[in-house]
Parts: structure tokens; sequence; C-alpha cells
């Protein structure tokens, strides 16, 4: 067996997406509970946008190879994986990093058997996303059932998953922004969202309001940042949580803004990641995908909306793609 496998590399460590090519490195091996997985696609998450720039710090002991979803068959495992897994066993599954190569190396407590029901492509496109998504609603936000929601960036592959599973878990309304009118009507006609508000022709605040008669929304899930946290702080309901999840519209909130909103209505601002967990916690939202979403992926309740698939070979463009913020779902590279 080879002790090489091919993988995608950045020229020089960090840089533009002309940096990415495929190149030689040595082929991990399993230890522990781990299995060695041959990948047959993974997916792309906008953390691998900031990590090939340099801006996005990988977990101690993670490889650099970018990558932290993939499906594939089990080669080899070490000396105790989790019981239920074997060779030869077709899986999915979340990592720290290294899903942008032909095998990787990863715990067995972060896989999960593939259904015969869903492709390679679709089951690449399925941890990171959901998994983020049932963590900040569930674990973080504490969901209930009749709670009202917004999540922002409607059409990225978070809130596409965000948006099903608060529909199906009887969320009271489901609002949703995005910056094209085309990404608005995706998100309610398509994925079932209550409204969806177009940010730049839209005073979004001003129609969350409306909508909910001046209540306001219990959870927000924001993905923009700074740019949104005044706005944030207008929208939210008495005793409502944000969660900022990452930093589209940049780390700074602009001058003037007011933060009374703390206090007159009790809202709770918390930030949270997936990466940066540890086996453990990650293993425990695995379990809970398993449970909760896992069956309505197999009857089709729940869809994963794959916006393209390509081979790795065009990883430039598959980064280009992301980079151009039109995409409605995931883009998925296979390896043949």
């Amino acid at each position: 067996m080879s002790e090489t496998m091919r993988a995608v590399d950045i020229k020089g460590g960090m840089g533009p997406i002309s940096a990415l090519h495929i190149t030689e490195i040595p082929k991990p091996k399993p230890t522990g509970a781990q299995a060695l997985v041959k990948i047959k696609a993974f997916g792309l998450n906008r953390m691998d946008l900031s990590q090939r720039e340099g801006q996005y710090p990988v977990p101690p002991g993670a490889p650099k190879t970018l990558g932290v979803e993939f499906s594939g068959v089990i080669e080899a495992v070490g000396e105790s994986p989790e019981k239920g897994f074997k060779v030869g066993d077709e899986v999915f599954g979340l990592a720290y990093g290294g899903a942008y190569a032909e095998y990787i190396a990863v715990s067995t407590h972060l896989l999960v058997h593939k259904p015969k029901e869903l492709s390679w492509e679709q089951c690449a496109g399925i941890p990171e996303t959901w998994i983020t998504a049932t963590q900040a609603m569930y674990l973080i936000a504490n969901f209930t059932p009749g709670k009202s929601i917004l999540w922002h960036a409607g059409a990225s592959s978070v809130s596409i998953a965000g948006i099903q599973l608060s529909g199906a878990d009887s969320a009271s309304a489901i609002y949703a922004t995005a910056r094209q009118d085309e990404k608005c009507a995706f998100a309610v006609n398509t994925l079932g969202a209550t409204a969806a508000f177009n940010t730049k022709t839209q005073d979004w605040v001003a129609e969350v309001m409306k909508a909910t008669n001046g209540k306001g929304v219990d959870i927000i899930i924001d993905f923009i940042g700074g740019e949104y946290f005044q706005q944030n702080l207008d929208a939210v309901a008495r005793d409502g949580v944000i969660v900022n999840l990452g930093f589209m519209g940049g780390t700074k909130v602009p001058t003037g803004t007011d933060i009374s909103a703390f206090i007159r209505k009790r809202c709770t601002f918390v930030g949270s990641s997936l990466r940066s967990r540890d086996e453990e916690y990650q293993g425990r939202l695995r379990d809970q995908l398993v449970d909760h979403a896992l069956p309505r992926f197999k009857d089709g309740r729940f869809t994963i909306h794959l916006d393209k698939v390509l081979p790795w070979e065009q990883i430039q463009d598959a980064h280009a793609l992301l980079e151009e913020n039109k995409t409605k779902g995931k883009v998925i590279c296979t390896i043949s």
C-alpha cells in the first residue's frame, strides 16, 4: 500500500485561490478510535476560504489540509474503533481538517453510516452544516417549539439546514434575510420560511417588527457580525438570544451602537463555533444528528441542497463559487 496520497495544498501555506493545487503528501495512519476513510466526496465551507487566507486558526493537532466534512469508505481502523464501524463501511463524517484529500484519518465517534437513500455528494454536504445548525439552535439558543427564529444568510448551507429544522420542530415563525431577491424567494418557497427580507432593498428590522406585531424575534442566528450588531439588538425580542457564528460583515461595531437592549430586553448575545469543540462534544452532536435528522433525510422530509458538484481537480473553481456569494446550498467536490 502506498505511503503517500494526493491532497489539496496551498502554495506558501496561505494565499489566493490561485495558490490551491493538488500534490502528494504522506498518507495518514489510523490509531486508537480512528478510521482511515478513502474519500469519495468532500464539502466546502466558508471557513475553508478564511483558512486558505491564513485567517482561521486550525485546532491544535489538526491536519493543515483544508476540509472538515466528507463521505467515503472505511479502509482501515485503529486499535479501538467505536462499536459498529468496520473496514468496508460506507460513511460520512466530520473532521478537524484534512478532508481535501484521497484519505483521512478521523475518529469513528464523528462518523455516521451512509444511508442507501443518499448519494456520496449529498452525504458530504451534511456534517458541518447540519451539525452547526443543530448546535446553534438547540445547544446554544435553547430553541423550544413555539419560539420564533430568524436565520441570516438565508440561502447559506447552515441556514438552509436551520430553516428546515425550525419548521420540523414547530417554530411559531421562521424568518430569513439575504441580499438577493432570488435567495429570499428560495428561503420562502423552497425551504418553507414564513418570510424573508432583502437586506439591500428593505429595512429588515422594520419588517421583522411588523411581522411580529412589535414583539421581535426570539432567536437570531447571525453570520454577519459587526455590520448587523445594532440591528440584531433592535430586532430581538425580550429575553431573546442572538447567536453569532461568523463575521461576514466585519468584527467592528459601528460608532454610536446602542447596547441598552441588553438591559431593556434582557437579551443575550453569545458567540460559538463547532471546529474548536472537543471530540466528546462533537460526538454528542453527531448522535443528535443521527437520531433527529437522519430519518428525515432518508424519507425526504429534509433535503440537502447541492448548488454545484465539481471534480476536485477544479478546486480553484469551487472556491471561486463560494467567494462570489451566489450559491444556494453546498458546493461539493468529488474524488475519482
